[in-house]
């Protein structure tokens, strides 16, 4: 199973590199896959490697929903 998960361009540097921020966390990438990047554009990140560009509704959306599962109780129930 692979997870890619929405962040924002914070900071583009040379060599196809670019700063995220992902709820906080920020992190330097490759950004070589994805052409034209901005600042404050939203990328799918995989494995420390921007995949595609995001539409920014459809990130947020994505972070929601992310958000709303690390509110669901975990373990299985009681048999």
């Amino acid at each position: 199973m692979c997870l890619a998960l929405p962040a924002r361009v914070i900071a583009l540097h040379e060599d196809h590199q670019a700063t995220v921020d992902l709820g906080g966390v920020r992190r330097k990438v490759n950004v070589m896959l994805v052409d034209e990047l901005q600042l404050d554009d939203y990328v799918l990140l995989h494995v420390g490697f921007a995949i595609a560009k995001l539409d920014p509704k459809e990130a947020q959306r994505t972070l929601e929903l992310l958000a709303e599962a690390t509110r669901l109780p975990t373990g299985l129930p009681d048999a």
